[in-house]
C-alpha cells in the first residue's frame, strides 16, 4: 500500500539508528534525501541499497506534485534529512500537508531529534517549552525578541555557530544578563558539550572559546514579581 513514511536519521551517532528505520528504507520504494551525498553515507553504512531523489528548502515546491502521483500509484516512499526527524526545521511539511491533502498514509518513526536531548540535559523546567528553531536574520528579528521577552515557557533555538556570540548578546539585551542558558553543541558526536549558567556567563565562555558544531540554545523562562502581600489590615479597611 502506498505511504509516506518520516524516518529520523542520527544526528551525530550512528549507533542512534533505529531498527526500523533500516527496515523501512531497506522496503520502500524510494528514499527522498535533503543532501543525497550526506545521505549515501549513511545507507552504505546500513547496507542499504534503495534508490534516492534529492528534495530539500529550494526543490520542495517543484517536486511536491510528482513525489503525490507516485504515492497514489502506489509507491511507498521514505522522507529522511540530513540529520534528526524530517520537518523540524527542514524539509518535510509542504509534502506531509500534501500527503494529508490527498488522504495518503504518513506514518512517522520515533527517533533522533537535537532538541530533546538539549532540553532534558539543560536542567531548565521542560513540563512545559516552546520550540523557536531559528530565528530571523534580519527582518522581524528584533521584533521576535520583544514577543518572547516575557514568555514564561522554558525556549528552544536552533543557532549556526558563527551566530551563538551574535545571539547571545542578543539574550542579553532582550531578556537579560542573569536569564538562566543553557548551549549544548555537537550532541550525540565525540566533542559532545554543553555549557549552562547566565545568560552574561554563557556569552562570556563563547566570546573567549570559538563555537563549533550544531548547536542548540535553551533559553529559561520569564519569571514574574510576585504580587505583594496585602494584610489583613488593608482587607479590613476596604470592607469598611
Amino acid at each position: 500500500m502506498s505511504k509516506l513514511y518520516i524516518v529520523p536519521t542520527p544526528i551525530g551517532n550512528l549507533e542512534d539508528m533505529t531498527f526500523r528505520a533500516i527496515k523501512v528504507l531497506k522496503e520502500v520504494t524510494l528514499i527522498l534525501a535533503e543532501d543525497t551525498r550526506t545521505s549515501a553515507k549513511l545507507l552504505k553504512h546500513f547496507d542499504i541499497g534503495t534508490h534516492m531523489h534529492s528534495h530539500h528548502m529550494h526543490n520542495e515546491h517543484k517536486t511536491v506534485e510528482g513525489i503525490i502521483q507516485r504515492l497514489q500509484n502506489g509507491e511507498s516512499i521514505a522522507l529522511i534529512s540530513d540529520a534528526g526527524t524530517p520537518a523540524i526545521s527542514d524539509p518535510g511539511f509542504l509534502l506531509t500537508r500534501a500527503c494529508v491533502q490527498h488522504n495518503i498514509p504518513i506514518e512517522c518513526l520515533p527517533g533522533a531529534t537535537a532538541f530533546v536531548p538539549a532540553l532534558v540535559n539543560s536542567g531548565l523546567p521542560n513540563d512545559k517549552f516552546v520550540f523557536e528553531g531559528f530565528l530571523p536574520d534580519k527582518k522581524g528579528r528584533q521584533t521576535r525578541f520583544l514577543a518572547l521577552a516575557e514568555e514564561q515557557r522554558t525556549m528552544i533555538f536552533y543557532v549556526s555557530p558563527h551566530k551563538l556570540v551574535k545571539t547571545l548578546s542578543e539574550f542579553v539585551q532582550y531578556f537579560g544578563e542573569s536569564r538562566p542558558v543553557s548551549v549544548s553543541r555537537e550532541l550525540s558526536k565525540l566533542h559532545e558539550e554543553t555549557v549552562r549558567g547566565s545568560a552574561a556567563e554563557v556569552l562570556e565562555h563563547f566570546t573567549k572559546k570559538e563555537p563549533r558544531g550544531e548547536i542548540v540554545v535553551v533559553v529559561g523562562g520569564f519569571v514574574p514579581e510576585p504580587k505583594a502581600k496585602r494584610s489583613k489590615f488593608s482587607e479590613q479597611d476596604e470592607e469598611e
